[in-house]
């Protein structure tokens, strides 16, 4: 219980020339649920995405699993799921295959098997979704896709899950499908680090919460209590109401993985200057 599965320290990024994650220190412990909190723009996406490689780190250390992450390539053992916007547009695959392709590190020359096949099946159980596996993923609602990306991350059968904003715009039936799988998740051994704008049903579930505000660790501990209806760490947006750096939103295709890249950065991370690590974790 004690090893480290994520260890940060010092560690800085940039986005578009902008310092976003401004030496930040952070251990997620194995069996572990850590939620990431703060306001838009404090440095939560952009802090997920840089331990998986997704955004480039200016200075610090990252280890994965006690690998340092540039030497890590157990991509298997890493679920993640990524923000997602609330239409599919564009989305022509099947639910099934968007499940698949969260498969594919743990399959040979892409080829699958039986077992494959079974633990595509098991993820979407497990969301309850099996029974819309032929479905255009264009046809669902939002909390169904939030679903589907979950499906896809658990496909893998992941030893660590990492979940940006899982929460964001699902409705309640969803929320608690989310619940019960964490559960699930964590009975078969899983550490959980979360990015959450509230802790709202998964407040059970959390260990820990660390708190960003403008980049840094503000809070890292038990679960602050809020002000009712004031996320932890709030601040103003910027103004014009763009979202500070740090608060990615990825096109409904990339999300649910409709044709995009998936090694796809958005356009603040290639403008850092920096390319990203090939970890085969779709954005």
């Amino acid at each position: 219980m004690d090893e480290p599965v994520i260890s940060l320290r010092g560690v800085r990024a940039d986005l578009g020339g902008r310092p976003v994650l401004r030496g930040i220190d952070l251990t997620v412990r194995r069996g572990e649920v850590v939620a990431l909190l703060g306001a838009n723009g404090s440095g939560k996406s952009t802090a997920v995405r840089t331990v998986i490689g997704q955004v480039p780190a200016a200075a610090g250390q990252i280890e994965l699993f006690g690998t340092p992450r540039e030497r890590f390539r157990d991509w298997a053992r890493v679920g993640y799921v990524p923000q997602r916007t609330t239409a599919a547009s564009g989305v022509t695959a099947t639910v099934s295959e968007i499940v698949s392709s969260g498969r594919l590190a743990r399959t040979r020359f892409g080829l699958f098997r039986r077992a494959d096949r079974e633990a595509v099946h098991r993820a979407l159980e497990s969301v309850g979704m099996a029974d819309r596996a032929k479905d255009s993923a264009f046809a669902l609602s939002g909390g169904q896709q939030q679903r589907v990306l979950i499906a896809r991350a658990l496909a893998c059968e992941p030893e660590l899950l990492i979940m940006d904003e899982p929460m964001a715009g699902v409705d309640l039936a969803s929320q608690g499908v989310l619940a019960d799988t964490l559960r699930d998740q964590l009975a078969a051994g899983a550490t959980v680090l979360l990015v959450l704008h509230e802790l709202g049903p998964l407040e059970p579930l959390i260990d820990r919460a660390v708190v960003l505000r403008d980049g840094r660790v503000v809070h890292d501990g038990p679960p602050p209590k809020a002000a009712a209806g004031t996320p932890p760490g709030s601040q103003p947006r910027a103004s014009g109401g763009d979202p500070q750096p740090g608060h990615h939103h990825p096109s409904p295709t990339t999300a649910l993985g409709g044709g995009a890249s998936h090694h796809c950065l958005d356009s603040h991370a290639a403008a850092s200057g920096a390319d990203p690590i090939r970890t085969g974790l779709l954005s």
